[in-house]
């Protein structure tokens, strides 16, 4: 029976409801899509974005559940995929001139990261060659 259960090669990290559009976010996280978690973390300290920092806290967060929860090596993990979903918008209105008003739309995002472990990697080089 535990050899059905697949999730347990994979941990989660998420965050919802943060105070940022989506279309930011996903500048940051088209980034680190597909990189080891090691390479993520040192591309996120140096990406002049205010949204790396939320990035930063899920992927820290998935990496403790990586390592806490199911015995995961560090060394190994991956990021498998990473999404940016809309999160409820906030509807607010701008007064303007002759007493109109215009909208402002206050996005939200949630933030998703699948981390998974790669088998040993002098191995996997081995068997490419």
């Amino acid at each position: 029976m535990a050899d059905s259960l697949t999730p347990a090669q994979q941990a989660t990290g998420k965050a919802r409801f943060i105070r940022m559009t989506p279309r930011k976010m996903r500048l940051v996280i088209d980034v680190i899509r597909g990189k080891s978690v090691k390479d993520a973390e040192d591309l996120l300290k140096f990406i002049p974005k205010a949204a790396s920092l939320p990035v930063t806290k899920v992927l820290k967060q998935a990496k403790n559940n990586a390592t806490h929860n199911f015995s995961m090596l560090e060394d190994n993990l991956m990021v498998k995929s990473i999404f940016v979903d809309e999160g409820p918008t906030l509807k607010r209105i701008i007064p303007r001139a002759r007493g109109r008003g215009d909208s402002l739309f206050k996005r939200t995002s949630h933030i998703t990261i699948i981390l998974e472990e790669l088998a040993d990697k002098p191995a996997r080089r081995k068997a490419a060659k």
